[in-house]
């Protein structure tokens, strides 16, 4: 079932709730891979009816960011979330999300500050705000996000807490191609070489993990190994590598704890991130 009107989706989840079944949410912004579908498949084993949004949010695309170039392609969208187990897509247009003017956005403070917040300003606003707006619409029970968007997993989990929405979120395994690129959307963007380079963030990510493991403390000494690593590659720009604690999005001089490795890094023109986390 595919359905594009709020009033629609909102009357679905009325009739769901009061017939006492829960309601799993995945939002995205289509063009589903297998990540997409593992998150698909966890609300299938965490609620009895699961919706998948499909809405490429201009609100958290900056001005010479790739919004008019996102892939799009629904037919493949409906086919990948229906074999996952997804029960309903929804399917909004900007005029239906967004109306002729809004003027109510939603942010989170302190953890949108640094790493994507820093390097994308504006990013998180539209993120919590249209994830807001899609809990208030599609009324879920349960909403399943993914770990490689880790920053954006933390700011969501904190609004949920500091807005006292009824529901519960799943944080998901990343998802990776058997050579260790992350799954994602944008990986379409990379030619065949730029794809083989690519492969340098998880290899910096491996990096940082064995010298956590074998002792190494000191934050700068790793990201040190990371950047050099990832500058040998041609074709890549860091926008940030950062070790950060995992809970606050702090920065850290000496690991310990569990923290977040994240990295953004253009191969090309393809901004890419990737992140670990670790416990030392």
């Amino acid at each position: 079932m595919i359905i594009t009107t709020i009033k629609e989706m909102q009357a679905f989840a009325d009739v769901t709730r009061a017939a006492g079944k829960t309601i799993g949410l995945v939002p995205t912004m289509g063009y589903l891979h297998d990540g997409h579908a593992s998150l698909i498949k966890i609300a299938r084993q965490q609620a009895d009816v699961v919706v998948t949004s499909i809405y490429v949010n201009p609100t958290q695309f900056g001005p010479n960011e790739d919004f008019a170039a996102y892939p799009r392609d629904l037919e493949g969208d409906k086919k990948t979330a229906y074999a996952a187990g997804c029960d309903v897509l929804f399917v909004p247009d900007d005029r239906e999300m967004y109306g002729k003017t809004c003027l109510t956005t939603v942010q989170v403070k302190k953890l949108t500050d640094g790493l994507c917040g820093k390097s994308r300003p504006g990013h998180f606003e539209g993120v919590t705000t249209v994830v807001g707006k899609l809990f208030n619409i599609i009324k879920p029970h349960v909403a399943v996000f993914g770990q490689k968007d880790a920053q954006q997993a933390l700011v969501i989990k904190r609004m949920v807490q500091d807005l006292n929405f009824d529901i519960r979120i799943i944080i998901a395994p990343i998802v990776r191609e058997p050579d260790g690129l992350a799954m994602s959307s944008r990986n379409k963007y990379l030619s065949p070489a730029e794809r083989q380079d690519a492969l340098v963030l998880y290899r910096a990510l491996q990096k940082a993990q064995s010298s956590i493991r074998n002792g190494e403390t000191d934050a700068a000494i790793v990201i040190q190994a990371m950047t050099g690593m990832i500058a040998a590659i041609e074709s890549a720009r860091i926008d940030y590598v950062q070790i950060v604690d995992a809970e606050t999005l702090e920065t850290v001089n000496r690991i310990q704890g569990s923290v977040l490795v994240a990295l953004a890094v253009f191969i090309g023109r393809t901004r890419l991130i990737d992140n670990i986390i670790l416990n030392n």
